[in-house]
């Protein structure tokens, strides 16, 4: 009996301890491919639309097309009563008939201007001789001379007379052009007369289908500032298009050519597909919503779709293939009673700034005291050298170079490590070097003089046990690592074979080389593949773009410019880093744009547009552990189709279960939101 109760009681215990226990809902992390879309409504159009209107006033007389009419370019589809347009034409024809008799009347005055003219050259021609004559007569003393002087008068007056004739020529001439004007302008009246007959006939521009009729026969149209709309024709049905309406903070995602589907409530459950044809900057704003036309080209060749149509549009901006995902659900759900873990205080830089940390760490032209040692070494060589213009920007050029030589040793066997990087240094001072005019290169030997000296002081502390180990500013202090000049051959092989016999010293050298290693430029916190998301940014800019060998140097300048920029962040109050950081991502991505040409902007484009359609953030699932309780598990997500969610994390797999909620709950408790001033999306 004591065995009976006893094993009741536990029975009962479990039952309680199972009822009060929750009861997870969960899936499962799959693998597979995921669309990314962006969804909007708009109205299916004809591709080409053509009003038709009437350019003259008048009554509808007859009607030869109606709704639905294919009708041909120059088909005869209306008419406007032409019988005040007829009048018009009569009487323009008898103003011309008028102007050419007006014409031939001024032709006849200049025949007899002319014929006058004649006369009175006979009659000059008669006088010069008459005065001749009694020229002749006067000196022999014939007549007096009073005749003389009488003849010559009646001369001077024949000459007038013609002079005056002449004139009267030239002007029955200018009535003759006059009039000859009139008969022109008489024509052109005849001409519009006839168009405005003409246009009483309303013929279709296009051939197409007629979509609007807005007249009936017997009605009056007045053409004055603009002309009535009678009908609208739409050029083809078989090519439409949908005018979709997409918010602007998705209009950036979308690019010319991207595929995309639509579906219309007359047909239920069936799909339509076209392409994004053209994105249209002018803005609509309606009640301060601000949105852009996108338009989707699209095929109709069984006339199934009408224009007028709403469509609800759906844009596929990309695509990812097989990759893990997990459903929306398990991102948002937070475990009931979950308290946040409080975040250790430390002075170091969040998560989301350590790539910041290590592109300033990397950048050759970093600010003192902020960049590492060999930040430092830059500035000095600018201030102590007074460096020109050209020289800093080939100066950056050579530091941006020698950061993936020191990026490389880290991939590099331990025994090796310390000979590469004796190699780069000396091969980082000798390209200084060459830039530097002979007074400068003077002070610039003093300099490595006065590092060699303090780096051969480091080593010699470094050498006595436990001090390397403990005290990395010695031998593998990053300045030293930097600066430090190579040795001759057989010190090289000697520290060679020292390390790899394991010998106390060597092993402290190592140590400090290692240490140097991860402090040289594109080292520190560059993931051990690509590089930096910054670095990895600039490689595909010269791997895609071609650039030449100017350009490289001025990306290489404007890089190290930017990456003390975004050092700044780590001192920026947490509110103000997203949107700083977006400023200089702008700031980055205009100042390259400027020095690219015509061929490679395009190109450039449509590496900033992948990009910005690929952008990724951090989120969170929530796992059961061993001890059956929920575990967070920091995740980076990216693109995400309404359902699922592409997620990447160290130690989550296919298959594997994610919470999404409790059993029995009427809802999902709301996850907690982030603090004002959050994280913002990092990739370029």
């Amino acid at each position: 009996m004591l065995a009976a109760v006893g094993a009741g009681g536990f029975a009962w215990y479990e039952r309680q301890q199972r009822d009060t226990a929750p009861q997870w809902r969960t899936a499962k992390v799959s693998r597979g491919p995921i669309t990314a879309s962006v969804s909007a409504t708009g109205t299916i159009n004809a591709r080409v639309t053509v009003p038709v209107g009437s350019q003259v006033s008048g009554q509808v007389r007859e009607l030869h097309a109606d709704f639905n009419a294919e009708v041909r370019k120059g088909q005869l589809i209306a008419r406007i009563d032409p019988e005040t347009f007829e009048y018009r034409v009569r009487q323009a024809q008898a103003d011309l008939e008028a102007a050419r008799a007006q014409v031939l009347t001024a032709q006849a005055n200049v025949n007899a201007a002319a014929a006058a003219v004649s006369r009175i050259g006979v009659n000059l021609a008669e006088a010069v001789r008459d005065v001749e004559r009694k020229r002749l007569l006067v000196e022999r003393g014939f007549i007096a001379g009073a005749e003389l002087d009488r003849a010559r008068a009646l001369m001077d007056a024949a000459t007038e007379e013609q002079r005056s004739a002449r004139a009267q020529v030239e002007v029955t001439q200018a009535q003759t052009r006059s009039a000859q004007a009139v008969v022109a302008q008489r024509e052109a009246q005849l001409a519009s007369a006839k168009v405005d007959l003409e246009r009483t006939a309303i013929r279709a521009p296009v051939d197409g289908i007629v979509i609007k009729r807005s007249i009936d026969a017997g009605q009056t149209v007045a053409a004055s500032l603009q002309a009535p709309e009678l009908f609208v024709i739409a050029r083809d049905l078989r090519d439409l298009q949908v005018d979709a309406s997409i918010d602007e903070a998705e209009i950036g995602r979308i690019r010319v050519g991207q595929r995309a589907t639509f579906t219309v409530d007359s047909y239920p459950g069936r799909s339509f597909s076209g392409t994004v044809a053209q994105v249209r900057k002018a803005a609509q704003t309606v009640q301060n919503v601000v949105t852009y036309t996108v338009v989707v080209a699209t095929s109709n060749p069984d006339l199934t779709l009408i224009p007028g149509m709403t469509a609800n549009v759906r844009i596929v901006v990309d695509t990812r293939d097989d990759v893990l995902k997990v459903p929306n659900a398990a991102l948002r759900f937070r475990p009931p009673d979950w308290k946040e873990p409080e975040a250790p205080r430390s002075s170091a830089l969040p998560p989301w700034l350590g790539w910041i940390a290590s592109a300033q760490a990397q950048a050759p032209g970093g600010a003192p005291g902020a960049g590492g040692a060999l930040a430092q070494f830059r500035e000095r060589l600018e201030r102590e050298l007074a460096l020109s213009d050209d020289q800093k920007a080939k100066l950056d050029a050579i530091f941006a170079a020698m950061r993936e030589r020191f990026a490389a040793l880290r991939e590099a066997p331990d025994d090796e490590r310390p000979a590469l990087a004796e190699k780069a240094r000396a091969e980082l001072r000798e390209r200084i070097a060459k830039i530097l005019s002979a007074e400068q290169r003077r002070t610039y030997q003093a300099m490595l003089a006065e590092i060699d000296a303090r780096r051969a002081a480091g080593a010699a502390a470094a050498s006595v046990p436990g001090v390397a180990a403990g005290a990395p500013a010695a031998a593998g202090s990053p300045a030293r690592a930097a600066t430090a000049p190579a040795k001759d051959a057989s010190t090289k092989d000697a520290s060679a074979k020292d390390a790899s016999t394991g010998t106390g010293a060597s092993k402290a050298a190592a140590t400090a080389a290692a240490a140097a290693t991860a402090a040289a430029p594109g080292a520190a916190g560059a993931p051990a593949v690509g590089g930096s998301p910054l670095q990895q940014f600039r490689a595909r800019l010269e791997r895609e773009l071609a650039f030449t060998d100017d350009q490289r140097v001025q990306v290489d300048a404007i890089f190290a410019t930017m990456r003390e920029k975004f050092a700044t962040l780590r001192d920026a109050p947490e509110a103000d880093r997203g949107r700083l950081l977006e400023r200089y991502r702008g700031e980055l991505r205009e100042r390259i744009a400027d020095i690219l040409n015509a061929d490679q902007k395009p190109k450039y484009a449509a590496i900033i547009a992948e990009i910005a359609g690929r952008q990724s953030g951090r989120g969170r699932v929530f796992v059961l552990g061993d001890d059956g309780k929920p575990r967070a598990l920091g995740v980076r997500t990216g693109l995400t189709d309404g359902a699922f969610t592409e997620v990447s994390a160290e130690g989550l797999k296919e298959g594997d279960t994610v919470l999404l909620g409790v059993q029995g709950a009427t809802g999902t408790p709301t996850p907690a939101r982030p603090a004002a001033g959050g994280p913002p999306r990092l990739p370029f």
